[in-house]
């Protein structure tokens, strides 16, 4: 679909060109950087002042825990960490970065997901990916299988007994648009393939 076919489009439902600008030109970025991120527990001792959830979004993929830049929770079943995103995004790729200096194989079959809802603290959201391993002190993408829209993205490992640490997570993404006026709002889901442009689940 043209260009000035999708703004006439847009202007018919009431939607400003601006707003489709936006949508088709926005650039991806790491917006992991700018939420809040907590966990499950952390890890007690002398290592709790360096295994705070917010050091896997400080944008540092340093992977040595005494350094300070990871995350660690204790020994427990099914350990998680989450960041909330502040307001929802369109969410391509999740890319987690492991410990160096210890146990690099404790990552493996930790899941990510991404949603809205903090029921049973965000853990239920849509799969984006499982984590196969990760290299210690290495850095994996992981795509999800079509992109995500939500506001958390959560990592969870569905183990017993387990840690969880996480040294950088990234997620590249894009704002989800809402757009309208006089009262009629339309997001623009995507534009597909062939310029198809998606709106509120219809293609046009």
């Amino acid at each position: 679909m043209k260009a000035a076919t999708v703004i006439l489009l847009l202007q018919l439902l009431g939607t400003t060109t601006e707003a489709y600008k936006y949508t088709r030109y926005q650039s991806e970025e790491n917006v992991a950087l700018y939420g809040k991120a907590t966990q499950s527990s952390l890890l007690r001792g002398e290592w709790a002042a360096f295994s705070h959830a917010s050091n896997a979004i400080d944008g540092n993929t340093e992977g040595t825990l005494a350094l300070g830049s990871c995350t660690h929770t204790e020994e427990e079943d099914h350990p998680w960490w989450r960041v909330d995103l502040l307001k929802r995004y369109r969410i391509t790729s999740v890319t987690i970065t492991n410990r160096k200096d210890c146990c690099a194989d404790r990552i493996e079959g930790a899941e990510i997901r991404i949603g809205d809802s903090l029921t049973n603290n965000g853990n239920d959201n849509p799969r984006c990916a499982v984590i196969d391993t990760i290299p210690a002190g290495g850095s994996v993408k992981h795509i999800c299988s079509k992109s995500m829209v939500g506001r958390y993205v959560n990592v969870i490992l569905p183990k017993k007994e387990a840690w969880l640490t996480l040294c950088e997570v990234k997620a590249t993404a894009v704002p989800v648009p809402v757009v309208g006026q006089s009262g009629s709002y339309y997001v623009v889901d995507e534009v597909g393939e062939g310029g198809t442009l998606v709106i509120g689940g219809r293609r046009y």
